[in-house]
């Protein structure tokens, strides 16, 4: 069974950190571009971060940059979103996806139809 799942959410202050967890299951992760996404309260799905099969490219949106960290765990087959001085701003539901052919250029351009296998993602919550 195809399937990636999310983990890592939690409750944090504002300028706290948390570590979410991108696991597959039933294929490589490796041969596809894996991205974040987050949906907010009342907000529109926004794509976050997307790593490059390879990890040739990383892009972030420029609301996260210098504070959102995406990598890749070859071995545990994940990706993980590290994220630092999280923000109110911050709080959403997050997911993760994959695609073999897509890459995010914004956080609203990323061309949905080409992400798929999307988890069931986990909730961040930053308040003081």
């Amino acid at each position: 069974q195809v399937q990636l799942v999310e983990s890592g959410g939690g409750s944090v202050q504002p300028g706290g950190s948390l570590r979410l967890s991108c696991e597959a299951s039933g294929f490589t992760l490796d041969f596809y571009t894996i991205g974040w996404f987050r949906q907010g309260p009342g907000k529109e799905r926004e794509g976050v971060a997307c790593i490059s099969s390879g990890d040739r490219n990383i892009y972030y949106i420029d609301s996260v940059k210098d504070r959102f960290t995406i990598s890749r765990d070859r071995a545990k087959n994940a990706v993980y979103l590290q994220m630092n001085d999280l923000k109110p701003e911050d709080k959403a539901v997050y997911y993760c996806a994959k695609t073999p052919t897509g890459w995010m250029y914004s956080g609203t351009n990323y061309g949905s139809n080409f992400w798929g296998s999307w988890g069931q993602g986990t909730q961040v919550t930053v308040s003081s």
